[in-house]
């Protein structure tokens, strides 16, 4: 088992509570967060109101554009609107992208008028490095005079030019990132090489278990052994396996230990919930008969859970036997028992999000459609290592499936991700932000 960092050795560790994704990746840092805490910049206790309802308003209209996206006329015009205000350019032809958005000039003029200088005011009371997964904190930080160092953690596989500060060139904001493209993109931005450390995104370590892996080897070991029902897949590669599983793991002829296990999870915003509902339909006998098992991931929205649950009842299938449905009354709560849930899941469906980094666990992923520009980008990042497959029509998702897994298509995806994406990022930004490091990932993939 990993060992926590020393409590006194700590940093603060600041998120946004916006969807799931910023939060997401702040979670594996907690026990390095000043009191084993996460900050919400948006929502913490004695936040001024004019804070509050700047951020909240801008929150809320963005998970109702997304809820909403595929209605028509306004939900896919708005949605087109947002899109077009966090587009990510076209990275060819190379060229200078330093030149700042309209979204940034909003965001500085509102930060000049006092937006977050509250926040910053409280952190400085206790001075210690600050991890922000979000770009705005990072520069309420800057532009109010925070007393340490800044860090920002990015959380996509290319980003925006909103994740770059108004000068980058003079910025002495120090960067997180998951991958070669977004250090290669916030240079096009002006910021400096040396203020760029590509550490991978930060993953729980409840699903690594330390240096040696033995959370992340025996899953991965059972994962195979059900992704791979011929054992071709393991036998072909069975000296591959043998070094990186280890003896105690890797029992190449052996069968699985439990039917195929499906994890589908909904974003933030509750949007593609009907999806979920496609893929039990499809598998409903192949779920009776035990051959499958389904985890529909509602997180904490009730509504959801709702939706889920009434769909069950009406094809007669029994929660936590048939289907089961995860919600959770808080976020942390959420990330606590989805993080359970993934060390016995044999595929994770999915949004590419920043869920996508999660195949350095060894978990492929079945792409559901992109939501959002920088979603557009984890996708194309996630087929580029192959660990990644984009959705066929869920409503035959019996068909389909079953011809991936007869191919060992679904196991060599589990491989490649864990072979090519970075799973150590919560360890190295542990070494950059604690101890003054560059600790880095040694192979990735430029893209």
């Amino acid at each position: 088992m990993y060992m926590p960092v020393n409590q006194n050795n700590t940093a603060h560790v600041v998120a946004v509570d916006m969807g799931y994704g910023h939060l997401r990746a702040a979670y594996p840092l907690s026990d390095i967060a000043t009191g084993g805490k996460i900050i919400n910049a948006n929502s913490y206790a004695g936040i001024p109101k004019r804070d509050y309802h700047d951020w909240n308003g801008s929150r809320k209209l963005y998970e109702f554009i997304s809820s909403h996206k595929d209605s028509p006329i306004f939900g896919q015009a708005a949605f087109a609107i947002m899109e077009m205000v966090q587009k990510i350019d076209d990275f060819y032809p190379v060229r200078d992208l330093s030149r700042p958005s309209y979204q940034l000039r909003v965001i500085y003029s509102q930060i000049k008028k006092g937006w977050g200088k509250d926040l910053i005011s409280r952190l400085n009371r206790d001075p210690r490095p600050l991890i922000s997964t979000f770009f705005v904190p990072a520069y309420f930080a800057e532009e109010h005079n925070f007393k340490e160092d800044i860090f920002m953690v990015c959380c996509d596989a290319d980003v925006s030019r909103a994740w770059a500060p108004l000068n980058a060139k003079k910025s002495r904001i120090k960067y997180l990132v998951p991958n070669l493209r977004v250090k290669e993109r916030l240079l096009l931005y002006g910021v400096k090489e040396e203020r760029i450390f590509v550490t991978g995104f930060p993953l729980p370590k409840e699903n690594i278990g330390g240096k040696n892996l033995p959370i992340l080897r025996e899953s991965l070991a059972k994962r195979l052994a059900v992704l791979d029902p011929h054992h071709r897949f393991r036998r072909k590669y069975r000296d591959t396996l043998e070094k990186i599983l280890g003896d105690e793991f890797c029992h190449v002829n052996e069968p699985a230990s439990r039917p195929l296990t499906i994890t589908f999870a909904v974003g933030g915003a509750g949007a593609q919930r009907e999806i979920g509902r496609m893929i039990v339909r499809s598998l409903h006998d192949e779920i009776k008969k035990g051959q499958v098992r389904v985890n529909l991931v509602a997180g904490v929205r009730n509504d959801v859970y709702r939706y889920y649950s009434e769909f069950c009842g009406e094809c007669r299938l029994m929660p936590e036997r048939d289907v089961s449905i995860l919600y959770a009354d808080t976020k942390e709560e959420y990330f606590k028992r989805f993080n359970l849930l993934l060390n016995d899941t044999d595929i994770l469906w999915t949004k590419p999000s920043e869920l996508s980094f999660y195949v350095g666990l060894g978990l492929p992923i079945i792409i559901a459609p992109p939501v959002g520009s920088q979603e557009h980008f984890n996708r194309k990042w996630l087929n580029a290592i192959s660990a990644g497959v984009d959705e066929e029509d869920p409503r035959f998702t019996n068909e389909w499936l079953m011809d991936w897994l007869e191919s060992g298509w679904m196991a060599e995806a589990a491989m490649k991700g864990f072979l090519d994406a970075p799973r150590n990022g919560a360890y190295h930004i542990e070494e950059v932000v604690l101890r003054g490091r560059r600790s880095e990932i040694e192979m990735t993939h430029l893209l």
